[in-house]
């Protein structure tokens, strides 16, 4: 199967550079997986597609404001890091802004030197791993410090920093937000409650995987960067009650989704347990967990391209997304949502 098989035109002004004013008030394209039929809704109007004992799973992650401009030791040169997997106690992988500027033994100095990063080992595509130095508090640092690490094709300063964060974002570890997350408000997840659906929270913390295009012809050819993911016993007992009641299982974003896939493709069930996943799905690929997807609209080739088109049909999306340009729809992180859903 070919990369290009999952390539679309957009033109550039439909790709969102700045959150709506209301989180729910985004636009929302229904699309039945079965019969390819789309409504326009917003997206409050979630909770009329959701019915009494559905599982709705959310990734509770929390992004790390892991984007961090330095001076470069004796030359002052800018150095702009981006934190993206801790891998023992102050050692840090990290995608690096201009990468050849830095060697092993090279120091970058942040703020007024509250933080120090040392160069440990070079790998390719422009990461390296660096030791951390500082007094006190990481993460206390690196919110007076960093900012938060917005994708490349956002050039908008984001003004209100908790806007790139779920409202119920809790496990830190995300070098980018898991967006389809975004659009709701606590009172929106209230009124679901109300509505008697279930809601279970998981963590996979988002890393390069996220920033990553695919450069493969054959999407068979390409590899996934692994994602730590974590889920609790409590959750896992509610989705096997789901699945025995027959009810379904609707994943928010494509994190939620890989994690799910991930557990239920090793145990053929759900468990408490932790681990890395580096799933990889696409058209072919047979789903165990996941019966409805909450989404926002991917790049153009891109994984997450491939894996809604694996639920729903490569011609069903790619018609929805033409669908969604006709219509001016907003694109990518900041952008609208789509609900994949199977009409019960």
């Amino acid at each position: 199967m070919k990369v290009e098989d999952f390539d679309y035109n957009l033109p550039e002004e439909l790709i969102a550079q700045t959150p709506i004013k209301e989180r729910d008030h985004s636009r929302l394209l229904v699309l039945d997986k079965t019969t390819g039929e789309i409504e326009h809704k917003h997206f409050y109007d979630i909770i009329d597609y959701l019915e009494e004992g559905d599982t709705l799973v959310l990734n509770d992650s929390k992004v790390l404001p892991a984007r961090l401009i330095g001076i470069k030791e004796e030359t002052n040169a800018v150095i702009e890091i981006l934190l993206l997997k801790n891998i023992e106690k102050d050692d840090w992988e990290c995608l690096v802004k201009p990468a050849r500027r830095i060697k092993v033994g090279t120091t970058v100095f942040f703020g007024n030197g509250e933080l120090k990063a040392t160069c440990l080992e070079e790998k390719e595509e422009g990461i390296r791993i660096f030791h951390l130095e500082y007094q006190g508090i990481l993460l206390e640092i690196l919110e007076k410090l960093g900012t938060m690490p917005l994708p490349p094709y956002i050039h908008e300063k984001l003004k209100d920093q908790s806007r790139y964060q779920t409202v119920y974002a809790k496990e830190v570890g995300s070098a980018a937000a898991p967006t389809a997350g975004l659009h709701f408000t606590k009172e929106l997840l209230e009124k679901i409650e109300k509505k008697k659906v279930n809601i279970a929270y998981i963590t996979l913390h988002v890393g390069l995987g996220t920033f990553r295009p695919v450069s493969v012809e054959k999407i068979e050819d390409h590899e996934m960067h692994k994602e730590f993911y974590m889920m609790s016993k409590e959750v896992a007992d509610l989705l096997n009650k789901t699945r025995e009641e027959k009810k379904r299982i609707i994943a928010v974003g494509t994190t939620s989704t890989r994690t799910l896939e991930t557990i239920a493709s090793k145990y053929q069930e759900f468990r408490e347990c932790s681990g890395w996943t580096d799933i990889f799905i696409y058209p072919g690929y047979e789903w165990k967990a996941v019966d409805c997807l909450i989404t926002n609209f991917h790049l153009p080739k891109s994984t997450l391209v491939m894996l809604v088109s694996s639920l729903a049909g490569r011609e069903n999306i790619l018609h929805a997304y033409q669908v969604a340009i006709e219509e001016k729809y907003r694109f990518f992180s900041f952008g609208d949502a789509m609900f994949i859903t199977n009409h019960k």
